[in-house]
């Protein structure tokens, strides 16, 4: 049965575990994080950078995992990251000062956007192929790796709403029942990092046949190796990475936290509507995920990143336009039950156009592009969102510049396309 969890190695499943609780953890932290910054006296541009500099930690520990995880070791890299995850929670917990705040976003691996960029992603999609047996099952595994993350955001989001209920029954303000969350993301970076280390040696770069069947494990000898490329991957890694900067800096305009304040901003939409919209919206994503495998196996990976995709960016302006915020969250969910199909397809083709060595610095190298880019997008996006005149231009930019991503992507690589 598909999801007896049997197809998938010990390794692989704690992954999966992992991904839940970390997601969980970001599902509430991006909602309240810019609502929080507000409330303790930042103005749009400063909530912005702190934004920022979280993007940024995900360019650089995921420049540090692309080439350095297979030499150093993959799960010592993923435990690195937990505790770190895990320290800047406590930093948000503690203190409002903006220059701590910074270096909690800097250091820590706290995400803001509403799906995940940070190292953790490129390291376990690198190893995940290397967990299930059957390599015709690559397309369904990354949508199941996917999917069972956004339900846990979900799950996540909801708990965005929970500081209103710790108001009213413990008689806390909103900046200190906020404040607690953080204290949760930590408790919960600990528990990620408990998972990490009952990782197995499997999960290391390996000389051997692909697939993490328990019965292989004596057949693959450990062997950490430098990252490289060859001259035809690097040729197909530069133009995904080019091609991913574009809409990754497109999507920096409407991540998770950005769409939040707007939303609380415009409409004035409290914390417990606001978890019910991204709560609904994540449930409409990851049912998405399980569907763009099996168009995926239908009809090729690149058309279904393309063809899914474009539509949700022509939802994503008309979001920016609408009169009522009913409107607004149902072009909203609209948008968010097709956007994210992309997702499981884009990793799926990353990992099977390079080899096996190749697959952690592959992933790395367009994560980057994608973290580097959206990284500038969301402080550009707190300016505009200080004039009340100008809440329509994220939407607009992101689902023009996503648009165009969108038919580059189609010209550039539709012969290219893989079906499994």
């Amino acid at each position: 049965m598909l999801y007896s969890f049997q197809w998938i190695s010990k390794d692989g499943r704690l992954l999966l575990a992992a991904r839940i609780l970390r997601t969980f953890a970001y599902g509430f932290l991006s909602i309240v994080i810019s609502i929080y910054l507000k409330l303790i006296g930042f103005d749009g541009f400063l909530i912005g950078l702190i934004l920022t500099s979280t993007l940024i930690n995900s360019v650089i520990f995921t420049l540090v995992a692309s080439f350095y995880a297979d030499r150093i070791g993959r799960r010592k890299m993923l435990v690195i990251y937990a505790i770190m995850m895990a320290i800047s929670g406590v930093i948000f917990f503690v203190t409002s000062n903006y220059i701590a705040l910074i270096v909690a976003g800097l250091i820590g691996t706290i995400n803001v956007t509403g799906t995940e960029t940070g190292a953790f992603l490129s390291i376990e999609q690198a190893v995940l192929p290397q967990t299930v047996k059957d390599t015709k099952k690559r397309n369904t595994l990354f949508a199941f790796y996917n999917m069972v993350g956004t339900f846990a955001m979900s799950a996540g989001v909801l708990v965005s709403g929970l500081p209103e209920i710790i108001q009213h029954q413990y008689g806390l303000n909103q900046i200190d029942s906020i404040r607690l969350l953080f204290l949760a993301y930590s408790i919960l970076g600990i528990g990620v990092l408990g998972i990490y280390l009952s990782l197995s040696k499997r999960v290391e770069l390996t000389q051997g046949r692909e697939g993490g069947g328990e019965d292989q494990d004596e057949k693959r000898i450990p062997k950490p190796l430098a990252q490289t490329l060859s001259p035809t991957s690097k040729k197909i890694v530069a133009k995904l990475s080019g091609l991913f900067a574009i809409d990754s800096f497109g999507g920096g305009f409407v991540i998770q936290s950005i769409v939040s304040l707007w939303f609380f901003t415009k409409f004035g939409a409290d914390l417990t509507l606001l978890s019910y919209i991204f709560s609904i919206a994540g449930v409409l994503t990851a049912f998405s995920f399980l569907a763009s495998a099996k168009i995926a196996d239908r009809i090729g990976l690149i058309n279904t990143m393309v063809f899914t995709h474009l539509p949700s960016n022509i939802l994503l302006i008309l979001v920016a336009f609408s009169p009522t915020l009913p409107i607004a969250i149902a072009f909203y969910l609209a948008r968010m039950a097709l956007s994210q199909m992309d997702v499981p397809t884009r990793q799926s083709y990353i990992v099977a156009v390079v080899k096996e060595d190749e697959r952690t610095a592959a992933a790395g190298i367009t994560n980057i592009s994608r973290n580097i880019t959206q990284a500038i997008s969301p402080s550009i996006a707190g300016s505009i969102l200080q004039s009340v005149s100008l809440l329509f231009a994220p939407f607009l930019l992101g689902g023009l510049l996503k648009i165009v991503y969108d038919i580059a992507l189609y010209l550039q690589l539709k012969r290219y396309d893989i079906k499994d």
